[in-house]
């Protein structure tokens, strides 16, 4: 075996953070995409040499995968919390609310360009050509439809909703009503329209809003 002449390992040393490591890749895939992303820019993104970032993720197609499938499992897991958690408690007008509300805040980071959904925003092109990517996209808009519904079915069960109402229906609008968002804050739509929309599909979900 070679050794360092210098008594120290060569590379930088595997004292990493992976998930803080991962926010900082996400970030970088997030502002230009996965194909505009060079090795340095990652490199650079997280304080890893390209060693390091090999041996702890693999290559860039690989921390690409890892930053999308985490970042759908993150927003799953933040639906389920605003749509009121396991036992449905928050009503689900405000459950909806806050689920836009916080997609809005995540696609308009303060003091930021918007950045719309990474996943949406930069799977969408990857997917054509990396049936992976696709997989991951496909399986992470599922599974927001899904919290959608999971949630409704209680709204129609507890009368929340009118008798009649279709939860998977209405769970593919909600998700529409979420790419919406996603779509047109990374086109450059001002936030307020956007809020506005959000409330107007609300509605549209819940019925009109009752009077005080």
């Amino acid at each position: 075996m070679v050794q360092n002449s210098s008594g120290r390992p060569r590379g930088r040393p595997r004292a990493y953070d992976p998930d803080d490591a991962l926010d900082r890749a996400t970030a970088a895939f997030w502002r230009a995409g996965f194909s505009a992303v060079s090795l340095d820019t990652l490199s650079d993104a997280t304080g890893m040499n390209r060693p390091s970032l090999y041996g702890a993720f693999g290559d860039k197609r690989a921390l690409y995968l890892a930053a999308l499938g985490r970042y759908a499992a993150a927003g799953r897991a933040a639906m389920d919390a605003a749509l009121g958690g396991p036992d449905g408690a928050r009503p689900l007008r405000d459950g909806l609310k806050r689920v836009y509300d916080a997609a809005l805040k995540m696609y308009y980071p303060a003091g930021e360009p918007a950045r719309g959904c990474f996943l949406i925003g930069t799977a969408a092109v990857e997917s054509v050509n990396d049936a992976d990517v696709r997989a991951v996209l496909r399986d992470g808009l599922r599974s927001f439809d899904e919290a959608f519904e999971v949630r409704l079915r209680r709204a129609l069960a507890e009368g929340e909703l009118p008798a009649g109402a279709d939860p998977a229906g209405l769970a593919r609008l909600a998700s529409a009503l979420l790419h919406t968002l996603a779509l047109r804050s990374r086109a450059g739509d001002p936030r307020a329209g956007l809020a506005a929309t959000a409330r107007a599909g609300i509605e549209l979900i819940c019925g009109p809003a009752p009077r005080a």
